[in-house]
């Protein structure tokens, strides 16, 4: 028999994996390689249930490999280092996020932005190499991807701002909208939105959440400190917030209008995508000259940034709000993702409920 990804490592493991586009997650044996010298082994205890990995499992984004063991959003506790990791020991809390690798040689490696290495490997469904996440009974990775986890920080609730926290703590920081006095709109109250609301008001700025749906403005402004809520299918609300907004946080990745949410904006307003619908937007010019406003993107972060998200949200006690489940229930949360019915994230208790049967 020739050797396959699942025979080829030394290192026995136990996951979820979805075999085709039905998504459909199930018990796996797979390996993992040994630990490097610049390795670390960790037990993964939690690992939260992303978006993106419903949108990979079906190769809705038509890049998927089978089988796929999904899951960035992972962390653990450390059980195996190599002989030159000098970052973590064994016994430590430590997280991985989307990236596992990347060249380290680049002008984007050299400025802490390995998210945009042409070489960066995704933790799981890399195009170049096979990876599995951490829908997985552990993990190993390079010392240079591993996170420091934060005393007392929890690891349940911190585990999605791994992807989500990092996600919107970026643009935030990038574009500027991380100073205090300043409007920025957030559109979309999910797994990101509920966490960019947070960000933004732990950093002094004023927060308007736009939102399909209305019956989420209570906590959005009881629970989450958003000052103001706007339903964007309500057309006398959203003209009354036209030309308010330093800038917006766009979190959405189903269809949606973008040039409502443009009017939004005061003159050199920025409007920032970080979800990824399937299909185009449409985007005419005309309502970014009138007020030299701009549309752009981001990409979760660097790892230097993970690094930093996570301890300034630690220091703030910004968690994601959770629904924490076990691992043989990831179908059905797989189904309610479909739907829209979680407050705000899952995350699988791997640790207590990934077992060989």
């Amino acid at each position: 028999m020739g050797s396959s990804p699942e025979t080829e490592h030394p290192v026995k493991a136990l996951g979820y994996a979805a075999r085709d586009t039905s998504g459909v997650l199930s018990p796996i044996n797979f390996s993992r390689r040994e630990t490097g010298d610049e390795d670390v082994r960790f037990k993964v205890l939690y690992c939260g249930v992303c978006h993106s990995d419903l949108h990979s499992v079906k190769n809705e984004w038509y890049n998927a490999k089978y089988p796929m063991i999904p899951g960035h959003e992972i962390v653990g506790v450390v059980t195996e280092v190599g002989k030159n990791v000098k970052k973590v020991k064994i016994g430590d809390k430590v997280g991985v996020g989307c990236i596992v690798g990347s060249c380290h040689s680049c002008d984007q490696c050299g400025a802490d932005q390995e998210q945009y290495c042409p070489k960066m490997v995704q933790t799981y469904n890399d195009h170049t190499m096979v990876t599995y996440g951490g829908y997985s009974d552990h993990m190993v990775a390079n010392e240079h991807f591993i996170i420091s986890w934060p005393k007392d920080y929890p690891l349940d609730g911190g585990a999605p701002l791994l992807c989500a926290g990092i996600t919107v703590y970026s643009p935030i920081r990038y574009y500027g909208l991380d100073k205090p006095n300043m409007h920025v709109g957030v559109v979309g109250l999910g797994g990101l939105g509920h966490v960019a609301v947070k960000f933004l008001k732990a950093l002094g700025v004023k927060v308007t959440v736009i939102s399909t749906s209305p019956n989420k403005k209570e906590e959005a402004v009881n629970n989450f400190g958003a000052d103001s809520f706007l339903v964007s299918r309500d057309q006398e609300q959203m003209a009354g917030g036209v030309g308010s907004l330093d800038g917006i946080i766009d979190t959405v990745s189903a269809d949606h209008a973008l040039v409502p949410l443009i009017s939004l904006l005061k003159p050199n307003g920025k409007l920032v995508l970080v979800g990824g619908p399937t299909k185009p937007y449409e985007l005419p010019a005309f309502p970014l000259l009138v007020g030299r406003k701009m549309v752009g993107g981001s990409l979760i972060g660097g790892i230097k940034e993970t690094q930093e998200m996570i301890e300034f949200a630690a220091k703030h006690k910004i968690t994601a709000e959770i629904e924490v489940i076990p691992i043989e229930y990831i179908n059905t949360a797989m189904e309610r993702l479909q739907k829209n019915d979680v407050r705000y994230r899952f995350v699988i208790d791997v640790g207590n409920t990934l077992k060989a049967k």
